[in-house]
């Protein structure tokens, strides 16, 4: 029997910048026992997100086939839902009514969603996290909503699901880690660390940080060393760092250039 549970949720790939998002909720319930999964068939096309086929002494051995599951954790005294997988190609109005009727059998009281997404900010600062809330769900103390104005960028399933969810009266908040738009598609320990910093203070629990402490102190020892060696690069970093002096929250239009950047970098 389940008490009062959230559904914590992230897809890779759209606003999943350095995979920040889908590494917080995998690690999360990465000793999760799996409750539901979803029909991958339906939702993927294979042709642009390819199985991976592992061929051993000239015998196809084993495909390894895209999941996403609904998995369940109890940490402490809360019970947590986490459902991660790829990104959906199809189906994503279907896929919300499906979560929808899946969240009111097991009485789902809050949805989260977890993203990240690139920035014009420096890895030398504590990584920023911007809060999204719907009508009906409150942010705790300490916690930005924003950004303010308009952001017009392409829609993601993981929205798509989440307004879904809102619209059936489930209250839903997001949390945006702000990646630095300099690292690219490697994986970023501090964004993730700072999505599950979030999730802890959300959801008053404490939740094991495995090694992400240690590689999130290494990678930034990396990229100082990197960029100390290139002197456009520390005058770029310096740019960055003043902005962030600034403290404020970026507007619509700011994030929208940045990962329109991003975006181009990728193709």
């Amino acid at each position: 029997m389940l008490s009062a549970p959230i559904l914590l949720a992230a897809f890779d790939g759209w606003i999943d910048a350095a995979g920040a998002a889908t590494a917080c909720a995998n690690h999360v319930a990465e000793e999760g026992r799996v409750v539901a999964s979803f029909d991958v068939d339906s939702l993927n096309d294979y042709r642009a997100r390819r199985p991976v086929l592992d061929v051993v002494d000239g015998v196809l051995a084993r495909i390894q086939w895209p999941d996403i599951s609904l998995r369940h954790i109890r940490v402490g005294d809360r019970d947590i839902l986490v459902l991660v997988g790829p990104e959906p190609d199809y189906k994503w109005k279907q896929l919300g009514d499906d979560i929808v009727e899946l969240a009111r059998r097991l009485g789902i009281v809050e949805w989260i969603s977890l993203g990240a997404i690139p920035a014009a900010v420096p890895h030398t600062r504590p990584v920023p996290v911007l809060a999204t809330a719907s009508t009906g769900a409150s942010l705790r103390d300490g916690e930005q909503q924003g950004p303010g104005g308009i952001l017009r960028v392409p829609a993601a399933a993981l929205s798509a699901v989440e307004m879904t969810v809102a619209g059936a009266g489930i209250p839903a908040i997001g949390y945006y880690a702000q990646v630095p738009h300099y690292i690219g598609a490697a994986a970023y320990a501090p964004a993730t660390l700072a999505l599950l910093q979030h999730l802890e203070r959300r959801l008053g629990v404490t939740i094991p940080l495995g090694t992400l402490g240690d590689d999130a102190v290494a990678q930034r020892q990396r990229l100082d060393a990197a960029i100390a060696e290139d002197e456009d690069s520390r005058e770029y970093l310096a740019r960055l760092e003043a902005l962030a002096s600034e403290e404020r929250m970026p507007t619509g239009d700011e994030l929208a250039t940045e990962i329109e950047r991003y975006l181009k970098e990728q193709t």
